[in-house]
């Protein structure tokens, strides 16, 4: 028999039938277990094969701070919450990638302690980017749907729509690596750019039509783009400047606003594309 084979983890705390936490041996690291019922009567000091085939993903935080900060987490958040957030971060890693910023461990059971404390005492969640986050993070807001019944299931809880697009916040920096507050930041600057667009055209953008999905689309890949400084070539840059003049000044404005909010330089080649989007938008309206 193999020593992998061989190894067993120490239960060091039991979050709920679907969650515990093990100690490795040789190592002492903690680290998470998820599988269906591998914590029913489980208890702390009871051991479990490294092998067992209820486990269906593990979790290890590398990081030292992360580690520091979730102790903090398991010391004052409520272990049923820990071990839901936990059970939805191993939904993320079987529905979209196993490849997850590690943060999410902390931040999402903070994130859920929160939301059931307001729900709780009848404090409204507000999400005022609700319609874009549906629309541009269609696989994480789906995801957070999922999440929000489980939340719902586990503390008899309705669950608004508002709090579901934070859920697929939260999802969305796990898989993206991008912190939750950069996130809301972009967001934040799409619906700002669609607010200049619509005041300096007079044109009012109905949230539901094709054209407002096509244009916050296009912006959100041209904020990240931006982010990322991915530059990418625009061969009709000077046919837009001369054909095009009012979208590309408008392109322009647009791209000053995202220059000033991230404070980076947006290349001329990105403004060119969004100056054909825009085009398109004025000739339809």
């Amino acid at each position: 028999m193999s020593r992998e084979k061989e190894k067993t983890y120490a239960i060091t705390r039991v979050l709920n039938h679907n969650v515990v936490l093990v100690e490795e041996p040789g190592s002492g690291q903690e680290i998470v277990l998820f599988g269906k019922g591998i914590g029913f009567g489980a208890k702390p000091g009871i051991t479990i094969p490294a092998q067992d085939l209820r486990v269906e993903k593990r979790f290890r935080l590398e990081n030292e701070n992360h580690q520091k900060q979730y102790q903090n987490i398991l010391s004052q958040v409520d272990p049923a919450v820990v071990g839901i957030a936990e059970e939805i971060i191993a939904l993320i890693a079987i529905e979209i990638t196993p490849e997850l910023n590690e943060h999410v461990h902390v931040a999402l059971p903070d994130h859920i302690q929160f939301a059931i404390y307001r729900l709780n005492n009848g404090m409204e969640i507000v999400n005022p980017f609700l319609f874009e986050i549906q629309t541009l993070y269609t696989k994480e807001y789906a995801l957070a749907n999922r999440a929000a019944d489980m939340i719902k299931n586990a503390f008899d809880l309705d669950i608004p729509d508002s709090e579901i697009g934070f859920l697929a916040l939260h999802i969305h920096s796990a898989i993206s690596y991008v912190p939750v507050k950069k996130a809301v930041q972009f967001t934040n600057i799409i619906t700002d750019l669609v607010s200049l667009i619509e005041e300096r055209t007079a044109i009012t953008i109905e949230r539901s039509t094709i054209d407002y999905v096509r244009l916050i689309t296009h912006l959100r890949f041209a904020v990240e783009r931006i982010r990322q400084q991915k530059f990418i070539k625009n061969p009709l840059l000077d046919r837009v400047k001369t054909t095009m003049p009012e979208a590309y000044q408008l392109a322009t404005e647009l791209a000053q606003y995202i220059s000033t909010r991230l404070e980076i330089a947006v290349p001329e080649d990105e403004v060119g594309y969004m100056a054909l989007h825009l085009y398109r938008l004025l000739q339809q309206n």
